[in-house]
């Protein structure tokens, strides 16, 4: 667990195509308006909400939104293995999928909506997020390393997976479960409302039945880090502030040496250039012993942080976004071990949430943290900083039990646009040819 130191054509109408036995996406009237939506900076970046939390997070940029976005409360995240080996078919879907996207984060209905259409047939909407607003809804898309290994041949991408889209190495003390692992891709759906955020994941799913089908997902509560420097810092299920120093959604330095993508050639090893703009993302399932925790006196707690447990201040120091003296912890404290300092600059852009999946059978929470954390490159991000954490004392209480590593591709610049665009449209032809 890395600290918070780290840190085309319209489509036919519904009923044409069940003229001709098909059901798929159409065009539909809008749903809850009035939507209040984000500032946008220049490059794409989301800004602080310019309303209340029910407003609409821009789906068009030049990132995707739900990375430097304001963090919002909850979270549905869904990994996804492909079914088909047909190009087009796929195509077409993340086509579909971008378009039922876009409309959901505006707080519209998927096609034609949950009613008044034919009878005879599945409604285009499952229709539980009707009435509701956006609640700064946002959809992130993700490829994993087996879209390329398994599946890259049939889709014609074989040769396409970038150089930092890395399978993770082993770690120490982690028991990872198979089916709470790997995807060959991710949709991470962040809202204000829980209701939302399933509601886009749900229908997603419905519309590539038959073409992708969920590996696992997992709910989220209680963001354990912010990307708002101005906003209370939030606690994770230890009972400690989380994500003191993250990266902020406003801090464009910040971003870009650390989680956007630059040009090919600049260290990522995207020959094609398709990642430019994009970011990638390491998700991990950490189990909680909240049990233990709970019975651990104070003083060790502390000592296991590095920081205050009331207002969050590291070791020696008065408030919490003091620049800690990592020398004045203890060697195993986790902020030293996870701090840039000690990592040779290494620094995530976190996302995580808080989890409870009811009991593990035997009388004991499966809570914990499902840590998600966008960086410019695993190599030199995520992977040392967790290797640094080998002899964190942190390890007694927790396990890493589920793990997944997706390549996020740029945002969707217009209406014309699909998530993966660049990495399925035909390679340019070199210079000379």
């Amino acid at each position: 667990m890395a600290d918070d130191e780290t840190s085309n054509s319209p489509s036919p109408s519904r009923r044409s195509l069940l003229t001709v036995g098909g059901a798929g996406l159409a065009r539909g009237a809008a749903a809850a308006g009035g939507a209040v939506a984000l500032a946008r900076s220049d490059d794409g970046a989301d800004m602080q909400p310019a309303g209340d939390a029910g407003g609409a997070v821009p789906f068009h940029g030049a990132h995707q939104a739900g990375i430097a976005t304001a963090v919002q409360d909850r979270l549905h995240f869904a990994a996804f293995d492909v079914k088909t080996a047909d190009r087009e078919e796929f195509v077409q879907l993340l086509k579909d999928w971008t378009k039922a996207a876009a409309r959901m984060t505006e707080g519209r209905t998927v096609g034609e909506g949950a009613y008044g259409g034919l009878v005879e047939a599945p409604p285009d909407d499952t229709g539980e997020a009707l009435g509701l607003q956006p609640s700064r809804l946002t959809l992130t898309i993700g490829f994993g390393p087996s879209l390329f290994e398994k599946h890259g041949k049939a889709l014609g991408i074989a040769d396409r997976r970038p150089e930092a889209l890395v399978d993770l190495p082993k770690f120490p003390g982690e028991n990872l479960e198979k089916t709470r692992s790997g995807g060959d891709l991710c949709v991470q759906a962040c809202a204000d409302d829980p209701q939302v955020a399933v509601h886009a994941i749900r229908n997603l799913a419905r519309i590539g039945m038959g073409k992708v089908a969920i590996r696992w997902s997992q709910l989220g509560f209680g963001k354990t880090s912010s990307t708002t420097p101005d906003a209370q810092t939030p606690r994770n299920l230890m009972g400690f502030k989380d994500g003191t120093r993250n990266i902020a959604g406003t801090d464009k330095d910040r971003l870009a040496k650390h989680v956007w993508v630059d040009s090919p050639g600049d260290g990522d090893g995207d020959s094609d250039g398709w990642m430019k703009g994009g970011s990638y993302l390491v998700a991990r399932r950490i189990r909680m012993n909240v049990e233990t925790w709970d019975r651990t006196s104070l003083q060790e707690q502390e000592d296991v942080f590095g920081r205050d447990k009331g207002v969050g201040a590291p070791v020696g120091k008065a408030k919490e976004r003091d620049e800690p003296f990592l020398k004045a912890m203890k060697p195993d404290a986790h902020v030293r071990l996870a701090h840039p300092d000690s990592n040779h600059g290494a620094t995530l852009l976190r996302r995580g949430y808080s989890f409870t999946d009811g009991t593990d059978g035997l009388g004991r929470l499966d809570a914990g943290l499902f840590f998600l954390a966008y960086q410019k490159d695993m190599r030199k991000g995520f992977i040392p900083v967790q290797r640094s954490l080998a002899t964190d004392a942190l390890n007694e209480y927790i396990q890493h039990v589920g793990s997944a590593v997706f390549a996020v591709p740029p945002g969707v610049r217009d209406g014309s646009d699909w998530w993966g665009r660049g990495l399925f449209e035909q390679k340019q032809k070199q210079k000379g040819a």
